[in-house]
């Protein structure tokens, strides 16, 4: 099997979700949100070719320091069938999965009705962010998104609840103590 890939794994990031992770940047996305970040991954034709087996042996390799893997692109959900073997990997190599996509949950779950694979990615993914990237709500006090209608979101509570079940620890904005008081004068 294989699947597009906007540049090789990333390993050891901090910024694409909770602890250290592998990032696997997937090419294509229908979205093209103005202002994204990543906008060289939303041609479906660009990136390269990359075969899901060898992907999954680097994993093996690469995962031992990694607290889990994130599907980020473009939009993984596009490529359904692959990303679900890499999940699922990473997933029995016993680490944890988060995902980004511009699908809202709730369509994730009407597209599974059609495509029942959809759903088992679901099940096989902890965390997602969800929803378009919108410029005009975009903040850095965000915890793992990039604009405020975003949801990070607990997987398998909303689809043990049918409801979407927020991770409480991110849905607030970040918070920064006052690490020195500044002072009236400077000495020269």
């Amino acid at each position: 099997m294989e699947i597009r890939l906007a540049s090789p794994i990333q390993y050891d990031s901090i910024v694409d979700g909770e602890g250290i992770r592998a990032v696997l940047w997937t090419q294509g996305c229908p979205h093209k949100c103005p202002g994204c970040h990543n906008p060289i991954t939303h041609d479906f034709d660009g990136g390269f070719i990359a075969d899901v087996e060898e992907l999954k042996n680097e994993l093996t390799n690469n995962m031992k320091y990694q607290d889990g893997i994130t599907l980020s692109g473009g939009d993984p959900f596009m490529q359904i069938s692959a990303v679900l073997e890499i999940a699922k990997h990473v997933k029995a190599l016993g680490k944890n999965v988060w995902a980004y996509t511009g699908f809202t949950f709730e369509k994730l779950i009407e597209i599974s009705e059609k495509h029942p694979n959809m759903l088992e990615l679901l099940n096989n993914v902890d965390v997602l962010v969800d929803g378009k990237f919108i410029e005009s709500e975009k903040s850095y006090d965000l915890y793992y998104k990039g604009s405020r209608n975003q949801r990070i979101i607990d997987v398998a509570k909303s689809l043990e609840n049918k409801e979407v079940v927020l991770v409480s620890k991110y849905a607030k904005e970040k918070t920064y103590n006052k690490l020195a008081e500044k002072k009236d004068y400077i000495f020269v």
